[in-house]
């Protein structure tokens, strides 16, 4: 058995935040329970702000746009259209291993990147993938990561900006960080880079990073009908 990819919606065709937050429930029970094994959902979501625990009311945007609470880790950020969302239900062989399974997200994209001549990096002590500023512009924030782990079983994943606007960052303060900016793919070389030209090396990268880590096994071989 290896990774499943399943790619549920790209633009035109958007995913209601909701829709896919109660798919990522069901089948993380199904993988908690062995009845299924990792899975990777790949997507775009229509348009919305999303605050993770650690929130604060200083976060939320200027604007009052509503904002939907999620059990996942870190603060506030946006998906939308143009943005490339991974969700990996997978369950880790190191129940420790979350920071590793972390870095590993982080390792996809920055592969991705730099395929695309982009040089990103990790920055010590802020998770995500980065373009580091130079001559004084400051860091730019690529590929965001909030995840939840329970039973050993992940859910939640990363949200990699590929050619979406860049405005709705503005109404925010995204991840909590005042300190830096976002950028995109799209941004960052010049020419339009959409999802969908990512979804291929992304797939590829997480196929070798993950497989590693995470049990590729199940008690049935396929998934009932959702």
């Amino acid at each position: 058995m290896s990774i499943e990819f399943e790619r549920i919606g790209l633009a035109p065709e958007l995913v209601d935040y909701r829709e896919a937050w109660e798919l990522q429930r069901r089948v993380h029970e199904e993988v908690t329970h062995g009845s299924t094994g990792p899975v990777v959902f790949l997507l775009e979501h229509e348009e919305v702000y999303t605050a993770g625990r650690l929130t604060e009311p200083e976060d939320l945007p200027v604007d009052g746009t509503p904002v939907i609470d999620v059990d996942r880790g870190g603060k506030l950020t946006w998906h939308g259209p143009g943005q490339l969302v991974g969700y990996s239900i997978v369950r880790l062989l190191d129940m420790k291993g979350i920071r590793e399974y972390v870095s590993v997200l982080e390792e996809a994209m920055i592969n991705v990147s730099t395929g695309y001549g982009i040089p990103a990096a990790r920055i010590k002590g802020r998770s995500g993938v980065w373009v580091l500023g130079t001559d004084g512009a400051q860091d730019r924030k690529l590929g965001a990561i909030g995840i939840r782990v329970d039973h050993g079983v992940t859910m939640h994943g990363f949200a990699f900006n590929c050619s979406n606007d860049l405005s709705p960052y503005a109404q925010i303060i995204p991840c909590g960080i005042t300190d830096a900016g976002v950028t995109s793919l799209s941004e960052e070389t010049g020419t339009t880079i959409t999802p969908a030209d990512v979804l291929d090396r992304i797939e590829k990268e997480l196929d070798a990073l993950l497989s590693p880590i995470v049990s590729l096994t199940a008690t049935t071989p396929e998934r009932a009908n959702r």
